[in-house]
């Protein structure tokens, strides 16, 4: 897999390898067929230290079964900057992948796709630095306005800024908040919905992002204990 550039560099630099990286991103339909193995991916932080966890579990879509896993521990060094997180989180998350014997026909972030200030989140940069298609599920909106969906699993509404449609608001259990839906790379927001629903069959977040943040955290929990 491709690495992104050094996660130290300046924050204005920063942003304008986000926005290179923005040109070359696609969010056209790239799945003919339902994928069959999905993975999900999540970080956690140590808030006393720089140290981190980044988790990748891949799940087979058909039977709702754990493939496998992969957990790496790291250190944070790129500064906290609302809008540039994929800069702490992509090159360890890439790290995961890396070490996975079956690459995932799609990841799913925790986090957000084209929903972003700039139109180009967490989701976004590791599809284009990986070319594997990609959408974020956040548990908060990051930007752009909604009206609340229906109570009932599978009620939707848009996720808008400026106008353009940014993702959906997606109730994925029956009288459960909502979740934020948004394409990162190679996928389209229908793909990205159904999905999100597929992968949520019993909790409000996928299984396969529950999984991988249960991972990191337990990871991360055990390493503070050494």
């Amino acid at each position: 897999m491709t690495r992104p550039p050094d996660p130290g560099e300046p924050v204005a630099e920063a942003e304008g390898i986000q926005e290179q990286l923005r040109q070359r991103l696609d969010l056209h339909e790239h799945l003919t067929t339902a994928p069959r193995l999905v993975a999900g991916v999540d970080v956690s932080y140590d808030r006393s230290s720089p140290c981190v966890t980044a988790a990748a579990v891949v799940f087979d879509l058909a039977t709702g079964v754990e493939v496998e896993s992969a957990v790496v521990p790291g250190e944070v060094s790129f500064p906290y900057v609302p809008g540039l997180l994929a800069f702490r989180e992509v090159p360890i998350l890439l790290t995961a992948l890396d070490r996975l014997a079956n690459r995932p026909d799609l990841v799913v972030c925790d986090g957000y796709g084209i929903a972003h200030p700039r139109r180009f989140g967490l989701a976004c940069h590791l599809g284009v630095v990986t070319g594997m298609p990609t959408f974020g599920v956040a548990k908060t909106p990051f930007v752009a306005g909604y009206d609340e969906p229906g109570g009932s699993r599978g009620d939707w509404s848009p996720l808008r800024a400026d106008g353009d449609v940014m993702g959906r608001v997606l109730r994925t259990q029956t009288g459960v908040k909502p979740v934020f839906v948004s394409v990162g790379h190679r996928t389209t927001l229908d793909q990205a919905t159904t999905l999100t629903l597929d992968l949520s069959p019993r909790y409000r977040l996928p299984d396969v992002i529950r999984r991988a943040d249960f991972l990191s955290r337990e990871a991360l929990r055990r390493a503070q204990l050494d």
